[in-house]
């Protein structure tokens, strides 16, 4: 079993869900819900895998809340 870290924004344009796992090129899809994107996420993530392990451009770290006054 392998967990990845997915980054979830939402469209203001189309109100769309997109999600995208950092650092791993071509991890990325769209839906109308988070339940939706959660599918289609991990069946890209299946999917690239299935091309051997990926060798990841870039390692989530975190998020950083930054206070403007």
């Amino acid at each position: 079993m392998r967990t990845f870290t997915a980054i979830v924004e939402r469209c203001p344009d189309t109100g769309l869900y997109v999600g995208y796992v950092p650092g791993f090129p071509g991890a990325h899809t769209q839906a109308e819900t988070l339940d939706e994107l959660r599918r289609n996420l991990r069946e890209v993530i299946v999917m690239l895998l299935e091309d051997g392990e990926p060798r990841l451009e870039a390692e989530f770290v975190g998020t950083q809340e930054v206070v403007i006054a």
